[in-house]
C-alpha cells in the first residue's frame, strides 16, 4: 500500500472505530438495576471501537511519515473484494440458515485456503479444513460450555 492510501486507510478506521466508541457509549447501562461498568453491554464494543481508533491512528501516522513515491494503491482490490464477499456471504446467507459449526468451520476453512501464502493448493485447502473444523468445534465449546450461549 501506498503512504497515501494509508493515511485515507487510517481516517477511515479512526472514524468507524469513533461510530462503534459513540454507539457503545450511548447504550443503556442497566444501572438502576445494579449492574456495574464491567457488565455494561457497550463495554466490549466500547473497547473495540476504541482499538480500531488507536490502529487506526498509527496507520494514519505511518501514512504520514511514510516516504515512498508509489502512486495511491486501489481502495478496493481483488483481496479486499474476496473478503468482502465470504464474510457477508457467511453472516447473510450462512448464520441462521446453516447450523453454526459447519457454517463456521467452512467459512474459515475457505477464508485460511484462500489467503494463505505459498505451498501447493492441497497443501493450503488441508491446512484450511483442519484449521477451519479445529476453530468452529473450539468457539462452539467456549460459547456454549464456557458462557452457556447456545449457538444457532
Amino acid at each position: 500500500m501506498s503512504s497515501r492510501s494509508d493515511l485515507a486507510g487510517g481516517a477511515g478506521w479512526m472514524a468507524f472505530g469513533l461510530v462503534i466508541l459513540v454507539g457503545s457509549w450511548r447504550m443503556e447501562r442497566f444501572e438502576s438495576m445494579g449492574a456495574t461498568v464491567y457488565t455494561a453491554p457497550g463495554l466490549v464494543p466500547g473497547l473495540f471501537g476504541l482499538l480500531l481508533v488507536l490502529l487506526g491512528a498509527l496507520l494514519a501516522w505511518r501514512g504520514r511519515h511514510a516516504a515512498d513515491g508509489a502512486g495511491p494503491a486501489p481502495l478496493l482490490n481483488g483481496r479486499i473484494a474476496l473478503t468482502l464477499l465470504l464474510t457477508l456471504g457467511y453472516a447473510l446467507g450462512a448464520v441462521g440458515h446453516v447450523p453454526f459449526l459447519p457454517a463456521t468451520a467452512v467459512f474459515v476453512g475457505l477464508f485460511c485456503a484462500l489467503f494463505a501464502d505459498g505451498g501447493s493448493w492441497l497443501r493450503r485447502a488441508a491446512i484450511g479444513t483442519t484449521t477451519g473444523v479445529l476453530t468452529a468445534v473450539a468457539i462452539v465449546l467456549v460459547f456454549e460450555r464456557v458462557f452457556l450461549v447456545r449457538l444457532p
